[in-house]
Order: C-alpha cells, then structure tokens, then sequence
C-alpha cells in the first residue's frame, strides 16, 4: 500500500506537488505541510525506500548530507539558532527526514522539547503551508540549499 511519502514524491516527479523547494541526488526537499516553526521542512528520498537502512552504504552518506545541507540553508535563510533532525517512519512507513528550525522567541515550554510538542499543545496556530506566503521563502532555501552542492 503507497504511504503518504510514495504520494508525495509521485506527484514531485510529475510537477504536481506544490509545497517542492528543489531536487537534490537523494531526492525532494519540500516545505512542511505546517509551518508551526517557520522554515520546517522535509527531504522525501527518491525512489522510496522503507528507512535509511535500506539504502547502500553510498545512498546513505547522501541522504543524510542532504539532509545537513538543508539545516545548514535553513540557518541562513531563517532566524534560527538551531536545527533538529527527526527520521522516523513510525506513522508514515517510508524514509523522510524532517528538519525543524527552533527559534530563541519560542515560548520556554516548547523550545526545551521535541518540535512534536507543537501538536499536542493546544491553542497554537499550526499555519497550514500556503503556496502565495511560502513562495519566496521556498526560493531563498533552494538557492541556500543549490550554492552548496
């Protein structure tokens, strides 16, 4: 059965999915379908594999530079003090890192936790990715993300 991840990508590969910042050898960077931290991305590899574990020795070294090359693009383009990475696979079977930019202005509750905590605590604007908003955005982390590789 494709996960949320083979959705994604399929439409990545067909210019169908809007929230893609740029290509890179292991796959898509995309923006986070919320941007309860502004910046929050994701690299979905391409092909789909079922975690890092699956890829070779050679395909690993590449996601995972990918990856940091992403934090480091993030750091310049936003005012982030900080990058964490979460590769889990839990809810949504299929490699994808998640890369959060964490801020010195988040409230003390949240910014000491896992980027998670966003969801569980209540009463926060979780801002749903809009194509119009995130555009210029999305374009200074490509050129972030291009000038390093």
């Amino acid at each position: 059965m494709p996960t949320l991840i083979d959705q994604r990508v399929k439409s990545a590969r067909k210019g169908e999915n809007p929230t893609v910042i740029c290509s890179v050898s292991s796959g898509w960077i995309v923006l986070g379908d919320v941007q309860f931290l502004r910046g929050y991305s994701l690299l979905l590899p391409d092909p789909v594999v079922p975690d890092l574990n699956a890829l070779s020795e050679n395909k690993r070294k590449q996601f995972l530079f990918e990856m940091s090359v992403l934090g480091d693009a993030l750091l310049e383009v936003t005012d982030a003090y900080r990058i964490n990475y979460s590769i889990l696979g839990n809810s949504e079977p299929a490699l994808h890192a998640h890369v959060f930019p964490r801020f010195v202005s988040e409230p003390k509750e949240l910014k000491i936790g896992p980027a998670w905590a966003y969801f569980q605590k209540s009463g926060l604007d979780l801002v749903p990715f809009d194509d119009n908003r995130d555009k210029d955005l999305m374009q200074r982390i490509k050129k972030a993300v291009i000038k390093r590789l």
